[in-house]
């Protein structure tokens, strides 16, 4: 960024600290202090157009959007720039390729095996951005070449670190004689008996092969010189990686062996009568995105029916080992009928996901530093008694630096309280079989409790799972409601109603991560804790709307999808426009993952071309075109991301008084702003009206993110992005350890002011 725009942004940003500090914001308050240091967002600031300029003047949409699945992959690619930052320990950066690895299967097993299924139905409609289902192919299956290419590289750059750091992936010519005989001993004793040799012959056609699955191809002679094909498909609950005894070097040393170099090694054991004269690796991906028929009444056993289709998808997608003779990939490519443009060929590993399993306990100077969350002080000063606590004030819990220990311990405590009369809940995506929430539940009712319980089929991936939930909860008492066929329910809710005096007393949480601890370690989400009477009936009319099916009635505060967040959201860029051509400051704050809506985006070019200040903070998919002249040159979009998953949606509106302000409108969101989440799921938003809970989301959480420039690009006009770093005489911010390093403000009960965060706590 060149001096003028450094200049320009400087000035800006003094300008919105004085307007906040008028507002009522405390001049202790950290967001002041991020925001009196130069945003690493800084752009040019063109000639502002003029007022009433509006969505009629816009480009058009294919100048307006980004695509949608090129934005996706821009993410991916982001996740990837990750495993060559040199800042991070080795074992992390290895954990950030095997991500990219998982998403980019993903990405295929849905996204773009749902555009495949478009061309192949003959659908040539277009999307926001003015492109055919197989013009996006084209560009997806070209930008994967060169993320695919880009793998391979930071692989074999990670592999040689790995190695000189003592942790080896070793191939069979590097094993020695005691490490031969032992695999030779692991291969007969645990591997040997679950192994299926196939041949492929007009007697034998070839077989089905799994979703993910990694399968050994061979060409063999037999004594009478006739050539067979054999198969060998990798059951998928062998380790991926048999870990060798140590060797002379002791612990100092770790040396792995991929399970289809100690199949292959010993092969011959498998075909005793044939001669091996070639062989090769091949790992295919098929179509899993499910496509639910309406009219299915029964919604569980519709669903176990499509997720047994899932699993015999088309192949979308075939990745060869690039050892494998030419003959080999011709005859795989053909009998999987694969189209040229999706098979990859790789030198390396198959499977990159994998890679995870190489990251071993064994070396944690190679990981990060161990963290800790911390627990909510607040409720430790009502002897860990969390409606007491809820009672004397509104808080946030921020995960995952503070436990998710407290929402558990919310619903234990509802379980083991003989006041509590009634439990609803939503469930999303959890863990398996030994939730802490689920069996929680489940005591709940076995005690007699009222206990509902919202779990979403649809969840994907996660399926399975869910619907063997729901029946273990039905069997144990608890009323099991799966929501509505044609709406996912995607809003994170706990309602407690408790017995108290001669009245009912009503506690909430409302979340914007899911009920699962272990993604709890890692996403960065917001919980919020609430007795506030309106709130609360709130949350009970969304809860009767999905059990009950009624169009919930008006809601006092909170704003509900399908119905409510688009226009609530809608109607608050109205009034910053029309503030912005009043002459009051104008300024919008957003976090989400992602931004697809057209609408919402439209309405936020309105905004821009009014002169409205708007900073977004978008891990993933972002479909706006920021800083555009005459489109958006008033809009800045970041993306963060590093040691945790930005997850949390939070939604902030000046309201005339710029950001931050004491008076601004602060909301907390499940919903990310696309159209699944405004028009077709259960969704929840809520305000935020307490003081300190207020301070904490738009003055410590949004300023941080606003002010990483370690973890953090910014998103371009053409839908790319380029690292943020910080400007000579800027000091480096990292939100993520910011947060690890300071308690959040609500949480902190007394010990606030008496710990008061030392000056320029977020310098």
């Amino acid at each position: 960024m060149d001096s003028e725009k450094m200049t320009t942004t400087e000035g800006k940003t003094q300008g919105k600290s004085a307007r906040s500090a008028k507002s009522g914001t405390s001049a202790k308050s950290p967001a002041i202090r991020a925001q009196a240091a130069k945003p690493p967002t800084a752009k040019p600031q063109p000639a502002k157009p003029k007022a009433g300029a509006d969505a009629a003047t816009l480009p058009q949409a294919h100048e307006r959007y980004y695509n949608r699945e090129l934005s996706w992959l821009q993410f991916n690619k982001r996740v990837l720039e990750e495993a060559g930052n040199t800042n991070h320990p080795v074992l992390e950066r290895l954990r950030f390729l095997s991500i990219s690895a998982s998403n980019l299967d993903e990405f295929y097993m849905v996204r773009a095996a749902g555009l495949y299924g478009l061309v192949s139905a003959g659908v040539s409609a277009v999307s926001a951005d003015g492109l055919t289902p197989a013009q996006q192919l084209s560009a997806i299956n070209a930008f994967t070449a060169e993320l695919v290419a880009q793998k391979q590289d930071l692989w074999r750059t990670l592999n040689k670190e790995l190695a000189d750091a003592g942790i080896w992936l070793v191939e069979q010519d590097e094993l020695n004689a005691a490490e031969r005989d032992w695999l030779e001993q692991i291969f007969r004793d645990q591997i040997f008996p679950i192994l299926t040799p196939l041949n492929v012959d007009p007697a034998h056609p070839f077989p089905f092969i799994h979703n993910r699955g990694l399968t050994l191809v061979l060409e063999m002679s037999s004594d009478d010189d006739k050539t067979m094909t054999g198969l060998l498909p990798i059951p998928e609950r062998l380790d991926r990686f048999i870990r060798l005894p140590a060797g002379p070097n002791g612990a100092e040393e770790i040396r792995f062996v991929r399970v289809e170099s100690l199949i292959s090694l010993f092969i011959e054991e498998l075909y005793p009568s044939f001669k091996i004269v070639a062989q090769g690796t091949f790992r295919v991906l098929r179509d899993s995105d499910i496509e639910y028929q309406e009219e299915a009444e029964d919604l569980t056993s519709a669903y176990e029916l499509l997720l047994r289709r899932r699993r015999r998808g088309n192949v979308i997608r075939l990745e060869i080992e690039s050892k494998m003779a030419e003959r080999l990939r011709d005859f795989v490519t053909s009998e999987l009928a694969v189209q040229s443009e999706l098979v990859f060929v790789k030198d390396g590993p198959l499977g990159l996901a994998d890679l995870s399993k190489l990251i071993t306990s064994d070396r944690p100077e190679l990981l990060f530093p161990p963290f800790s969350p911390r627990f909510p002080e607040r409720v430790e000063e009502f002897n860990g008694d969390v409606f007491a606590a809820i009672r004397a004030k509104d808080f946030v819990v921020h995960h995952p630096y503070e436990s998710f220990e407290v929402v558990l311990r919310y619903l234990r405590q509802a379980v083991n309280d003989p006041n509590v009369m009634a439990i609803k809940w939503t469930l999303y995506r959890t863990s398996s079989e030994g939730s802490s929430i689920v069996e929680a539940l489940k005591e709940a009712a076995d005690r007699g409790k009222s206990v509902t319980t919202v779990i979403e089929l649809k969840a994907r991936f996660d399926e399975t799972t869910n619907i063997n939930l729901a029946r273990d909860m039905e069997k144990a008492g608890v009323h099991v409601v799966y929501g509505f066929q044609q709406l996912k329910t995607h809003a994170k809710l706990g309602m407690i109603v408790r017995k108290e005096g001669g009245s009912l007393a009503t506690y909430c949480h409302i979340g914007t991560g899911n009920y699962h601890p272990q993604t709890a370690r890692i996403y960065t989400d917001l919980s919020y804790f609430t007795s506030d009477p309106a709130m609360c009936r709130d949350v009970a009319r969304i809860f009767n709307f999905v059990t009950g099916y009624g169009r919930p009635a008006e809601l006092e505060k909170m704003a509900a999808s399908p119905h409510g967040i688009r226009s609530r959201i809608t109607a608050h860029i109205d009034e910053e426009i029309a503030h912005a051509k009043a002459g009051r400051p104008a300024e919008i704050w957003a976090k989400m993952n992602s931004l697809v809506d057209p609408g919402i985006i439209d309405k936020l070019y309105e905004a821009s071309a009014a002169g409205v200040e708007i900073q977004l903070v978008v891990r993933g998919i972002c479909c706006l075109r920021p800083g555009i002249p005459g489109l958006s040159e008033n809009i800045t979009v970041k993306s963060v991301i590093g040691r945790f998953l930005e997850h949390a949606r939070i939604y902030c509106f000046g309201q005339g008084h710029g950001l931050p302000s004491r008076n601004a409108a602060v909301y907390i969101s499940s919903a990310d702003m696309m159209q699944r989440n405004l028009d077709r799921r259960v969704e929840a938003l809520a305000p935020i009206i307490n003081e300190t809970v207020h301070e904490q989301i738009l003055d410590q959480i949004m300023a941080a993110n606003l002010k990483d420039n370690q973890q953090s690009w910014q998103i371009l006009p053409d839908g790319s992005h380029r690292r943020i770093a910080p400007e000579p005489g800027e000091e480096p911010f990292n939100a993520h350890e910011y947060f690890m390093r300071h308690p959040s403000l609500s949480g902190r009960g007394q010990a606030r002011e008496q710990h008061e965060p030392p000056p320029m706590a977020l310098d």
